[in-house]
């Protein structure tokens, strides 16, 4: 997500979380990162939360429940593949969070380890707002 995103914010819809409410946490651990996922949330409306690994990805869903995670893949302390394996063995599926991977290791067969671990969705950085905001959609439906 090292990229610039302000070309892209005018194409955002501010009305998506009026129409589309979601409790949302962002797991990833680059400050600079984390500021951007931020700022193109709020473009389409919403807030989030910050787990700067997956294990605090998986103590804040203990602490609170969460519509959906964007789920950094490489992170300290727990990456995004094992906190979304925990995610899926301590919750139900109708109880846990939809999870899209949020990543920049695009290489052949990354998605499907995602997706096999229990993510929902796979996004690759540099992250478009369109790919979010569908995304986030798909999350609901």
């Amino acid at each position: 997500m090292s990229t610039d995103l302000s070309q892209q914010l005018p194409q955002s819809n501010p009305k998506l979380a009026e129409s589309l409410p979601l409790r949302i946490l962002v797991a990833e651990d680059n400050v600079v990162n984390q500021k951007l996922m931020l700022q193109v949330l709020k473009r389409l409306g919403y807030q989030a939360d910050i787990a700067n690994n997956g294990l605090e990805a998986v103590e804040s869903l203990h602490r609170q429940p969460y519509d959906v995670i964007l789920m950094d893949i490489q992170m300290p302390e727990m990456d995004g593949i094992e906190a979304t394996r925990r995610i899926c063995q301590d919750w139900k599926p109708e109880e846990r969070p939809r999870i899209i991977a949020i990543t920049a290791n695009t290489v052949e067969g990354h998605r499907e380890m995602c997706l096999e671990a229990g993510m929902n969705d796979y996004l690759s950085k540099p992250l478009r707002i369109e790919q979010l905001a569908q995304a986030l959609v798909n999350s609901c439906c």
